[in-house]
């Protein structure tokens, strides 16, 4: 065998570019996507002093919208955890009638408009909505209150568990949950020791990408939250109400402190999903 055969087996042609020339390009577009677009926003907001920088955050009117958004982002992602996995195991478990249709409509929030969104919301649960009209009598009030946050954030944010979840569940073998129940285990031990620690991964990815999508959720919100100050204004709206005032280094600050809490939370989400992948993996 040639000198050049022999390298052409031992390193086969690729179909993408070499290394460095894939680098490159993936340098370039993610800083002008990304690292470019981030550092302008703290090179701004380093025009403040301290003082400034503190008091623009401080506020009390932007404190509350910080405990509104981020609040109803979390709660809005534990809650789509628990009724995206459901969702998602009727899907791949069991056989009903519109199946597909259900399946389909999953998939509704990706493709709607979030301003469609919103005003159909709106329209469902004000006082004269299909919903609300039921409800608002018993002293139950969800548009223009925080609650009607949370279920905006809960609408936006399911499809993103079902997504995740869905695939895992289909490629999980059935075979080990007959092996549990042969072993005398019940469904809920079945559940809690097979199944969950194989979905724990995929959970926090969906709940992760929620949260993510909910805190910066801007369009379907401003319709159904009322936008009352102290009450039912988010994060996005206060940055929003800055850039209209032409205030664009208090919009950035406050952009700053939204960038890195959820940065840290993303972090810590990813950090338990990475040590539960270890775990998973140990204990197979």
């Amino acid at each position: 065998m040639s000198v050049a055969s022999a390298t052409s087996v031992a390193s086969p042609r690729r179909v993408l570019p070499g290394f460095n020339l894939t680098l490159g390009y993936t340098l370039v577009y993610l800083s002008l996507l990304v690292l470019i677009p981030l550092a302008a926003v703290f090179i701004k907001t380093a025009s403040l002093s301290l003082d400034q920088f503190w008091a623009v955050i401080s506020s009390p009117r932007v404190v509350a919208s910080y405990k509104l958004s981020f609040g109803a982002s979390l709660l809005a992602a534990a809650i789509n955890v628990v009724f995206g996995l459901l969702l998602a195991w009727s899907l791949v478990r069991y056989r009903f009638p519109g199946k597909g249709l259900v399946d389909s409509l999953v998939d509704l929030p990706f493709a709607l408009p979030t301003a469609v969104a919103g005003i159909a919301l709106t329209a469902i649960y004000s006082a004269n909505g299909w919903v609300g009209r039921i409800i608002e009598p018993h002293g139950i009030k969800i548009a223009f209150t925080p609650l009607g946050v949370l279920v905006a954030l809960i609408f936006i944010g399911l499809p993103f568990v079902v997504r995740t979840v869905q695939p895992i569940l289909q490629d999980l073998e059935k075979e080990l949950e007959e092996a549990s129940a042969s072993l005398g285990a019940s469904r809920w031990q079945t559940f809690r020791f097979v199944v969950f620690p194989a979905l724990l991964p995929a959970l926090l990815t969906g709940f992760a990408l929620a949260f993510a999508r909910a805190v910066g959720e801007y369009g379907s919100v401003i319709f159904i939250a009322g936008n009352m100050p102290m009450v039912s204004e988010i994060t996005p709206l206060m940055i929003i109400t800055k850039l209209e005032q032409y205030d664009y280094v208090g919009a950035t600050a406050i952009a700053v402190v939204m960038l890195l809490a959820s940065f840290v939370l993303l972090f810590a989400i990813n950090m338990l999903q990475g040590w539960t992948a270890r775990r998973s993996g140990r204990d197979r």
